[in-house]
């Protein structure tokens, strides 16, 4: 093992986390997996007959990656069948800097590089309707343009194969009823000022204004906290349901902080609810938003997803600091 292989794998780490974590929704997992390519990477320099098969570096270590996302994707649905409550996957959350993306603020520089394919929570809800053949076959292709044939290779199967998988995992993520995201930048930052703005002030009008009619809402505790077991649906039930849970705060005593991030790529909030004992709930809102109004809320409050989140200072005012 020299210098310059480490370097040349850690010229690759960026891109395949960003693989493994839309193949997996978990940063922790994406991080187990780069580090088994590894592994597998170091051993194979080692046989003669191994290293001679890594023709093209990024690609071998793609398709090993994806390999191992793979097993971990068929296992992980039999432990997300019995998870309590819904399923979201662990947020990626940047903080927003000065500079010219997303009106007035960009991720940190060096978060870009490992998240330059970033998509949003909603795909990556919608991701987990698929097989694990299917999510593998589309987040190479459609994401990150990985050929068919290196695809095949991933699965054992044809590139034939692949694409047929690949177009029936599109046609799941433009179905009907799947959150949509458009908006750019700018319109993020519009919309979800006037939600926190309609939520602050309990003006369930204004909130049904920034709501699509079809709107869902999710939220994912782990089973740490009470919290609906299905999706809110509808801007009707989605707005009494917001107002419900910043009015108990309120009536409780609770202090609400904020501050605007990105999560995945997209627009949200990270939010502190402080009790009056001290003791802080956390949670990450991120949102999907078209047409002006928003058509997705996904609400992360479970503690195990949420570790090492910086917390949330006196300057974090509720609504949010824009």
């Amino acid at each position: 093992m020299t210098v310059d292989t480490v370097a040349e794998f850690e010229a690759q780490r960026g891109r395949l986390t960003a693989v493994a974590y839309r193949m997996l929704g978990s940063r922790s997992e994406a991080e187990d997996a780069v580090q088994e390519t590894w592994l597998r990477y170091a051993s194979a320099l080692g046989d003669p007959a191994a290293r001679a098969e890594i023709r093209h570096l990024g690609g071998w270590l793609t398709t090993t990656c994806a390999r191992i996302c793979l097993d971990v994707l068929r296992s992980a649905r039999v432990r997300r069948e019995t998870y309590p409550g819904q399923w979201l996957p662990e947020p990626l959350v940047d903080p927003l800097r000065p500079g010219p993306e997303a009106d007035g603020y960009a991720p940190d520089p060096a978060e870009r590089a490992v998240r330059r394919d970033q998509i949003g929570t909603a795909l990556m809800v919608v991701l987990e309707r698929l097989t694990p053949e299917q999510r593998v076959a589309f987040v190479l292709h459609d994401v990150f343009a990985v050929p068919f044939a290196r695809i095949a290779e991933v699965l054992g199967g044809t590139p034939e194969a692949a694409r047929q998988l690949a177009s029936r995992a599109r046609k799941a993520v433009d179905a009907p009823d799947a959150p949509r995201h458009t908006a750019d930048p700018a319109e993020q930052r519009r919309v979800v000022a006037a939600f926190a703005a309609a939520t602050e002030s309990g003006d369930l009008g204004d909130l049904l204004r920034a709501l699509a009619p079809d709107v869902q809402l999710i939220a994912d505790s782990g089973g740490h906290f009470p919290s609906a077991r299905r999706p809110v649906t509808g801007a009707d039930n989605v707005g009494r349901f917001v107002l419900g849970l910043f009015g108990r705060a309120g009536r409780y005593g609770q202090r609400v902080l904020s501050r605007p991030v990105l999560v995945d790529g997209v627009l949200g909030l990270q939010l502190e609810t402080v009790h009056t004992d001290g003791r802080a709930l956390r949670m990450v809102a991120a949102f999907a938003i078209a047409d002006g109004r928003i058509t997705g809320i996904f609400n992360q409050f479970n503690p195990d997803k949420l570790l090492g989140l910086p917390g949330l200072g006196g300057d974090d005012r509720w609504p949010p600091a824009w």
